[in-house]
C-alpha cells in the first residue's frame, strides 16, 4: 500500500460509502473489533480533513471507538460482499470476525487496526462525539430509521493517513 492524501482519493465516496460499504475498525493489541457501515461521509472541518461514521449504542465496535483516539475506515473490492456482510450482521462478542473473513490485521503507525485486504484505508484521529439528539431528527426519520429508538452516535475523525492499492 502506498500512502496517499485524503484530496487524492479519486473515487466516488458517497457510492463507497452507501453502496460498497465500509469497515470501521477500532481497538489495539489487546482487542480490537470491526463492523460494517454505509452511513457516513467525508469533508472539511476546523481546516482539516475529516471522516464522519455513525455507531448505533448496541454495536459492540462502539466501545472500542469510545475508548480510543483512532479508527480506521477501510473499503474492499467487490470479491469482499460476502465477508462485509458477515461483518455487518454477526457480532465481534460472539464470533472471531478476522478469521472467519480470512482478514489480515495490520496496524497504522498510531496503532489502529486495519486489514491488508482493504483497497483503502483511512486512518481518523476522533475529534468530536456527539451521541444524536431524538428531539432533533425528524418525526419520519425516527419512524423508519429508529423504531427501537436506538439513535446512533457520531464522530468526526480528522484524517491523519490514507492507504491506498
Amino acid at each position: 500500500m502506498k500512502e496517499i492524501t485524503a484530496k487524492q482519493i479519486d473515487s466516488n465516496l458517497i457510492n463507497m460509502i452507501a453502496n460498497e460499504w465500509m469497515l470501521v475498525s477500532a481497538g489495539d493489541e489487546s482487542g480490537y473489533n470491526m463492523m460494517t457501515a454505509s452511513w457516513g461521509g467525508m469533508g472539511e472541518m476546523w481546516n482539516k480533513d475529516v471522516a464522519v461514521c455513525v455507531i448505533r449504542p448496541q454495536r459492540y465496535t462502539k466501545q472500542f471507538l469510545d475508548e480510543q483516539e483512532y479508527f480506521t475506515l477501510t473499503f474492499f473490492g467487490e470479491e469482499y460482499r460476502k465477508a462485509l456482510s458477515l461483518c455487518g450482521t454477526k457480532s465481534g462478542r460472539d464470533m472471531d470476525k478476522v478469521k472467519e473473513c480470512g482478514f489480515t490485521v495490520k496496524t497504522a503507525a498510531c496503532g489502529a487496526p486495519y486489514f491488508e485486504e482493504a483497497e483503502l484505508v483511512i486512518v481518523c484521529r476522533k475529534r468530536y462525539v456527539q451521541d444524536f439528539d431524538a428531539a432533533a431528527i425528524p418525526d419520519d426519520v425516527k419512524e423508519k430509521q429508529y423504531p427501537n429508538a436506538d439513535y446512533h452516535t457520531m464522530y468526526i475523525g480528522e484524517i491523519v493517513e490514507v492507504l491506498s492499492k
